[in-house]
């Protein structure tokens, strides 16, 4: 075999050799950009899991503090009950123990609050927050039970009880007056009307007793007792007497 004839073996030799280092360039740059993206991907994961376990922090610190808000708003509804069930004056010692709270499932799912963000109120805007509706109906049963002033009237407002229940017992009976009048000239319904009209001649002594309770309630923020209703019936029943036997008189 002679020099010419080894020739074409020697170039097909360069281009493999060639082709060889062409085919390990390109595998170690996919091995580098696979290593560059292993990377990549490792630094992003590491990234989400420590997120991922802030967020689970978050959530444990947010869990606890609405459990614990939960005992106290319990605490404090049981104590309100308690002291609304052992109230003196009024009817309400069948209310029974404090009612258990509604479950979970039973309720909407508009209703469950989610985890707050970063920064977030644990309340929702437009909400009001549980100690703030305790609070008010904490005061709504003081005011109610313990008014001020000890729940007993001044002297000089029994002296104006007597006056409130003629003032009612005389417009009760001024417009029972108008409905007999007006009862004896109508065409239709005449005996129905002078009916209503004589009724309320009837409970014209009691009409300024609500009426006397409600102000003694909201104003001077005491109790309506027995000799207070009694000097409040007293005056009706004067002043519907006379008021009644007047209007008699004239018919």
């Amino acid at each position: 075999m002679t020099i010419r004839d080894r020739q074409p073996l020697g170039r097909d030799y360069q281009l493999m050799v060639s082709a060889l280092a062409d085919v390990t360039r390109r595998r170690d740059a996919a091995i580098d950009d696979a290593e560059l993206a292993y990377q990549d991907s490792a630094a992003r994961a590491a990234g989400e899991l420590a997120r991922a376990e802030s967020d689970a922090l978050a959530a444990d610190r947010w869990a606890g503090a609405a459990a614990a808000q939960v005992l106290d708003v319990d605490r404090e509804a049981a104590r309100l009950w308690d002291q609304l069930r052992r109230a003196r004056g009024l009817r309400i010692r069948a209310l029974g123990e404090v009612p258990e709270p509604a479950s979970v499932e039973a309720m909407p799912r508009v209703a469950l609050q989610r985890r707050p963000e970063p920064g977030e109120d644990v309340v929702a805007p437009g909400r009001q927050s549980p100690r703030v509706l305790l609070s008010r109906a904490a005061d709504r049963i003081d005011v109610t039970i313990h008014p001020h002033g000890h729940g007993l009237l001044p002297r000089w407002a029994l002296l104006l009880l007597p006056f409130a229940g003629a003032a009612g017992a005389a417009l009760a009976s001024l417009v029972a007056a108008g409905l007999v009048t007006f009862g004896d000239t109508a065409e239709w319904g005449g005996q129905v009307i002078r009916g209503i009209g004589w009724l309320t001649f009837a409970v014209a002594p009691s009409a300024g007793v609500p009426v006397a309770a409600y102000l003694t309630h909201s104003r001077l923020h005491a109790r309506m007792e027995i000799g207070g209703i009694g000097l409040t019936l007293l005056g009706g029943m004067v002043a519907a007497t006379l008021l009644s036997l007047s209007f008699a008189a004239t018919r």
